[in-house]
């Protein structure tokens, strides 16, 4: 029986999953990213890159107590907009910068000028104003305060195209994790050629756009030394992780949406048909002729840690849960902003209180969250389709906070057995 292997480039841990051809998770390596973030910036080495990911992969072929000649096909989720730069010889010319880096704050007037361009929605399904986070401010930030070194630049490549580049030798990614670059044509599933115009940016730099599922390549030599595999596995074009969460959550065939409460709080819709609109993000899909819808927001799962360590340390999480259950719903007047954790001391709440224990701080987040994702379901289905939803991301651990959630979004939530999403949404690419 073949095995299959779904990797997950996340920005706080690299997870790998191994799955048996029924969908089952037999073995799971989780490794923290092991960023540099002085002075602003986030950053990963090339080499803690493949170091972390060999001993992902490592950890979970010994969990699943097979061999790497087992693996039929490995395929990513991927984190968006994380990138480098590399030379003529393809030898990495900077550390993988990755997204939250802060070099470029505010991002550039030549990315505020493309997503200006008329056609810019039309062409990228793209309904949001990329800002600083986003890899073509930073491209423009290299080219204006390192020119010497952007001279030697030949190639640029996101975190998941070096992952197949370092694999199987080929200059390949996927269209779903491309289209968040602002530079690919969604329908076309080609660069675009005036937003690259735009960006100073030539065709050839980048790395071939492939349908989500397309085979990628094989592993080879340095591949299977880099990472533990064996040479000849099929690797297959992965996608981003929220698309790949959606897969792994089984959203394709109904009426559903996928919800991730990580990082960032996220929401996932799958569409047949391209109707790109504001306030969204559409990408190509695992069917012809069918598209993810995202919709995101800052106010995530980051607050909920700042305030267990800050403000309640001597307690855990889980602690702080089950006290939190018997708060009242509203939090008997205290209320927390959204992403309270990005304001100084405990100027993100209102309403507070000497009253209000640490419990009452913890469900205020919840509910700030939960308000916050009923506004990105709405967008994703202003017609209220929708009855099912999936939840994903260290969120979904949280019984307290699913149940919050489901009320304030009056449907029906449905956590998985296996909580690897995004790796199984990987692993399923293989499959199918």
């Amino acid at each position: 029986m073949g095995f299959f292997l779904g990797i997950d480039l996340g920005t706080s841990y690299f997870k790998a999953g191994i799955y048996n051809g029924s969908g089952s998770l037999c073995g799971l390596g989780r490794v923290a990213v092991p960023k540099n973030t002085a002075v602003g910036r986030c950053e990963l080495p090339v080499g803690s890159f493949k170091n972390a990911l060999e001993s992902c992969i490592g950890q979970a072929i010994a969990a699943a107590g097979i061999v790497a000649a087992d693996i039929t096909g490995v395929s990513y989720s991927s984190q968006a907009n994380s990138f480098m730069l590399l030379d003529a010889s393809f030898s990495p010319l900077t550390p993988l910068v990755l997204w939250p880096d802060g070099r470029a704050k505010g991002g550039c007037e030549r990315q505020r000028r493309l997503a200006q361009h008329p056609e810019f929605l039309t062409k990228t399904g793209i309904g949001i104003t990329p800002d600083g986070e986003w890899m073509l401010a930073k491209l423009d930030w290299f080219q204006k305060h390192d020119p010497a070194l952007w001279a030697r630049t030949e190639y640029v490549m996101t975190i998941s195209d070096y992952l197949v580049y370092a694999l199987t030798g080929r200059r390949a990614g996927d269209a779903g994790t491309a289209s968040m670059t602002c530079l690919l044509d969604v329908c076309s599933g080609s660069w675009w050629p005036e937003a690259l115009e735009i960006m100073s940016l030539k065709q050839e730099m980048l790395s071939e756009p492939l349908p989500i599922g397309t085979l990628a390549g094989v592993v080879n030599a340095q591949g299977a030394s880099a990472f533990g595999l064996a040479r000849g596995t099929r690797v297959y074009a992965g996608c981003l992780d929220h698309y790949a969460v959606a897969i792994g959550a089984g959203i394709l065939g109904g009426s559903r949406i996928s919800e991730s409460t990580g990082t960032v709080l996220a929401a996932v819709g799958y569409k047949q048909g391209y109707s790109p609109r504001q306030g969204i993000i559409t990408a190509p899909g695992l069917d012809a002729g069918h598209f993810f819808q995202l919709a995101f927001d800052g106010n995530g799962a980051t607050a909920v840690e700042w305030y267990q360590k800050n403000y309640a340390p001597d307690k855990t999480i889980l602690q702080l849960e089950e006290e939190a259950r018997k708060v009242p719903a509203g939090c008997d007047g205290l209320a927390a902003k959204p992403r309270s954790d990005s304001y100084k001391g405990l100027e993100g709440f209102t309403g507070v209180k000497p009253e209000h224990t640490p419990a009452h701080f913890l469900r205020a987040i919840f509910e700030s969250t939960a308000a916050t994702l009923v506004g990105l379901v709405d967008l994703l289905d202003p017609d209220k389709q929708v009855t099912e939803i999936i939840p994903s991301g260290g969120g979904a651990r949280n019984t307290l906070w699913l149940q919050i959630k489901s009320e304030r979004l009056q449907r029906r939530y449905l956590p998985q057995a296996s909580g690897e999403l995004a790796t199984k949404g990987a692993a399923t690419i293989c499959m199918m």
